[in-house]
């Protein structure tokens, strides 16, 4: 079974508290590891950066891997809960579709130290912990594909039903790309001119794709 931030070990049994620690710990972690890596970063240094002291700290967590395992789950959990938020607004498939590309785009502007972070230190993770994270992602990726099924059963998308998973996957990767190439990309478009060049070619594929036609 995947783990779960839940199921890190902690010796303080009041979850409220254990929350409110923890999220003290990835607020502190997250730009330590942006500035100086995981591995460069001590665990002392992550106690004082979040106003713990270490016995403290270990009293919550069992290892600095647990913090950049607290840090990858908050980070693909701050995108998961605004695409719900989309999902869960009333429009057609289409619309929907829209507001979750431009959140996802948003997110990822606003997070990209974030989410260079858990591409370049994910490896570091013990393997039950790679594999909870790398669940985490496919789980967003599928609640795109939520959204372009929604189009095609309302009649806003003709996108063919096999290449929704693989749409999905696209516009994680487009919104990524925002991350990876920023430095290249910012030298011509704005956030809302990428958002909205992006947005304008992935509905001309999901609007005249034709129904039924199959690659083989």
């Amino acid at each position: 079974m995947s783990r779960n931030p839940k199921r890190i070990p902690s010796m303080v049994k009041n979850r409220q508290l254990v929350e409110k620690r923890r999220g003290q710990m990835i607020r502190g972690a997250c730009d330590l590891f942006v500035r100086k890596g995981f591995h460069k970063t001590t665990t002392r240094e992550i106690a004082r950066e979040c106003g713990l002291s270490i016995g403290t700290m270990y009293e919550y967590i069992q290892s600095k891997e647990d913090v950049l395992y607290l840090v990858c789950d908050y980070i693909h959990s701050e995108l998961e809960k605004r695409l719900k938020n989309a999902l869960a607004e009333t429009g057609t498939g289409r619309e929907g579709l829209t507001k979750a590309i431009a959140q996802h785009f948003k997110v990822m502007e606003e997070m990209s130290d974030y989410v260079l972070l858990i591409y370049q230190e994910t490896k570091s993770l013990p393997k039950e912990a790679m594999s909870y994270v790398l669940k985490k992602e496919e789980e967003i990726t599928f609640l795109f594909e939520e959204i372009l099924r929604r189009g095609i059963q309302d009649g806003t998308l003709t996108l063919t039903p096999s290449s929704v998973k693989l749409m999905a996957h696209n516009i994680m990767v487009l919104g990524q790309m925002w991350t990876f190439r920023r430095w290249a990309l910012k030298q011509h478009y704005t956030l809302e001119e990428y958002t909205r060049r992006q947005t304008a070619l992935l509905l001309d594929k999901c609007t005249h794709e034709e129904q039924g036609r199959e690659v083989q």
